[in-house]
């Protein structure tokens, strides 16, 4: 079996009062392992309510989600905590680093909460960091660090926890474009050496092109997509 991820017809409706709002309209995706996936759209189509449904943090109304073959949705919340925490790392737009934790520590975390030994946990958390190019930020408190380094210790403690599926939403909206070159190849780069599976919602269409397919949310669905966008030049990560 070559797919990680099998979707099929997945809905999520959003109720307020007695009105309604379609989100999701029946979304199949079928997601390689070793695969890199784009998905673009508009702001609003709901990118980010697909990305929640497939890291469980958010319940569908219909649909199917078959993960590794086994489907995820008849979980009980405590699976679902322990599928998160084991399979699937996140990098949201904001970083959410805890403000009152360093950088090595932020990344900590997440081993920490799945029970691993602190000391290769502390390891491995420095190892990565080091890999992404902040090795000598590892003391640094999230306000003392730059965006782009805040998104890099982000993307190493969402690395944490993915075990074969990475999560990416808008993980360089709120850089500029330099930066976002930047952290984009180091993604990439960590993706390819561990075979990682990734879905990143993104509206830069530059980098969206780099995946491996690009698809495009809207009416609630999932269709192919074709951008064009202006050339590339190759930044080096340092």
């Amino acid at each position: 079996m070559n797919d990680l991820i099998t979707v099929r017809g997945l809905t999520r409706t959003y109720r307020a009062g007695q009105g309604a709002l379609p989100v999701l309209r029946g979304v199949d995706l079928d997601l390689a392992r070793g695969e890199m996936v784009a998905v673009v759209g508009d702001s609003g189509v709901g990118k980010s309510t697909l990305l929640h449904l497939l890291g469980a943090l958010d319940r569908p109304d219909g649909g199917s989600y078959l993960f590794n073959g086994q489907e995820v949705l008849k979980g009980r919340p405590v699976d679902l905590a322990s599928f998160r925490n084991r399979d699937i790392g996140f990098v949201f737009q904001s970083h959410n680093l805890l403000p009152e934790f360093n950088a090595v520590e932020n990344v900590m975390i997440a081993g920490l909460i799945g029970r691993r030994p602190p000391g290769p946990t502390r390891k491995r958390a420095v190892e990565m960091l080091t890999d992404l190019g902040v090795g000598d930020r590892l003391t640094h408190f999230p306000a003392q660090l730059s965006g782009g380094e805040q998104q890099r210790v982000a993307i190493a403690r969402a690395l944490m926890t993915a075990g074969s599926l990475l999560l990416a939403d808008e993980p360089t909206g709120n850089l500029d474009p330099g930066t976002a070159e930047r952290v984009f190849q180091m993604l990439r780069s960590v993706q390819r050496t561990r075979h990682l599976s990734v879905i990143m919602a993104t509206h830069n269409e530059r980098l969206a092109t780099a995946c491996d397919r690009v698809l495009l949310l809207r009416d609630g669905v999932l269709v192919p997509a074709t951008l064009h966008p202006a050339p590339r030049q190759e930044i080096n990560a340092p």
